[in-house]
């Protein structure tokens, strides 16, 4: 009763399921290698190599960038891009704008683009775009592609429709793994063993099959990561209420900060950009010497409104995470501390659980041999859906039959109207 309830569950829950996951995987396949095609669709954006030369420092950087685009300042300067691990030395360097009120009409200017890239040498312009817009031509092909990863290019009601999709997708995890198990515990695993085992001999029908089954069981760790990971990036409400439940969890913004943020808005702070970035640099180093964490090279430096504070975060030798970062907040104003991000501090289960979830999704792990294995993965939960619909349909073609066969040796028995 319950495996034949199951059965259908997976059955329709994979069919539902089906477009959704062959558009994350094959999305997902592509962006696993994000910053390499963006080298080739967008070089303009990425600056020419100046071998023996240093970059400019952030705060260097924001402020020649701070007069390049009118009727707007800088609030954040990262090297390299968000979305993808920053490589040393970075051969772009982001600028985030905030877009002053236009007093005619009472609403922020028309900045006229989303992403701002400058030369992380000279400060010079390296080019402007808005994100996802393909009438822009191929320089936002990758981001297009990365918008409909993450949101199906529907916006928050894409990324609801795939949150939806990822916490089915994680059930469907345990349901799927549930029904490779023997029906009997008798001779377990002798029972069990044909289920991890693909056979290249019965036909084209038991190829899939043993594809659909033993590609899950082989990969399920992973698949389940993915499928959990996909709930915390697009369903943050159900993560967030399940697994402060199962581990300790705290927030990485500490009680002064929190507090710090409850002030009036602040827009112009009395540290200008290259103070704020020597206070930072400054504060880090403190920290690193108390703390007992490697501070290495900054990478971005940003300011918020909400009370008025500095946020600057460098590299940190103790993690081998392609983005491990140690930071500090800071007041804009004063410079005073107002809370420290170390990878030397202890972190609860629930934080380090979401840090490698998330790490593990994009693919900020290991290098380039992870990179190729998400990139695989993204082909298998393709392959994964492509054969769970086959299996479907030639099953359903198959009870069809039957029915119709039933259907006609019945009307054979029928005595005629002439009798």
């Amino acid at each position: 009763m319950i495996r034949g309830v199951l059965v259908f569950v997976h059955r329709w829950v994979g069919l539902l399921m089906t477009v959704f996951l062959v558009m994350v995987g094959l999305t997902g396949s592509l962006l696993a290698f994000n910053n390499e095609l963006e080298h080739v669709f967008a070089p303009q954006l990425f600056a020419k190599p100046h071998p023996g030369e240093e970059s400019l420092d952030l705060g260097t950087l924001a402020e020649r960038a701070d007069g390049l685009v009118p009727h707007a300042h800088v609030t954040s300067v990262n090297l390299g891009s968000r979305t993808v691990p920053v490589k040393m030395p970075p051969d772009q360097a982001t600028i985030y704008f905030r877009a002053e009120t236009n007093p005619a009409t009472g609403k922020p200017y028309e900045l006229g683009f989303t992403e701002f890239y400058v030369d992380p040498w000279t400060g010079a312009e390296l080019g402007r775009r808005t994100t996802a817009d393909l009438s822009e031509g191929p320089t936002n092909l990758m981001p297009f592609i990365y918008k409909l990863h993450d949101q199906l290019a529907l916006g928050t009601a894409g990324r609801t429709i795939l949150g939806v999709v990822a916490v089915a997708w994680t059930i469907d995890c345990f349901v799927g793994f549930y029904l490779t198990l023997p029906v009997s515990v008798s001779g377990f695993w002798r029972k069990w063993k044909p289920a991890w085992v693909i056979k290249h001999k019965g036909g084209f029908y038991r190829l899939n099959f043993d594809l659909h089954r033993a590609s899950g069981l082989w990969l399920w760790p992973m698949l389940f990561i993915f499928a959990w990971s996909s709930v915390g990036f697009n369903m943050p409400s159900v993560y967030n209420w399940v697994m402060p439940k199962l581990f300790e969890h705290h927030s990485h913004m500490g009680e002064k900060l929190v507090e710090h943020m409850r002030r009036p808005v602040k827009e112009q702070p009395a540290l200008d950009w290259r103070a704020a970035q020597a206070v930072g640099a400054k504060l880090i180093e403190e920290q690193g010497a108390k703390q007992g964490f490697v501070v290495g090279e900054a990478w971005g430096l940003s300011h918020s409104s909400k009370g008025g504070s500095y946020h600057y975060m460098v590299h940190s030798g103790d993690c081998f995470l392609a983005r491990c970062a140690a930071s500090v907040d800071f007041d804009g104003d004063t410079g005073e501390l107002l809370n420290v991000r170390s990878p030397a501090a202890a972190e609860p289960a629930g934080n380090l659980i979401k840090t490698w979830l998330f790490a593990l999704h994009m693919a900020h792990v290991f290098g380039l041999p992870f990179r190729i294995f998400v990139c695989v993965l993204g082909l298998v939960i393709t392959t994964l859906s492509a054969t769970g619909v086959y299996i479907w349909w030639k099953k359903r073609s198959a009870r069809f039959s039957r029915k119709m066969r039933g259907a006609s040796a019945g009307a054979s028995l029928e005595p005629s109207a002439a009798e």
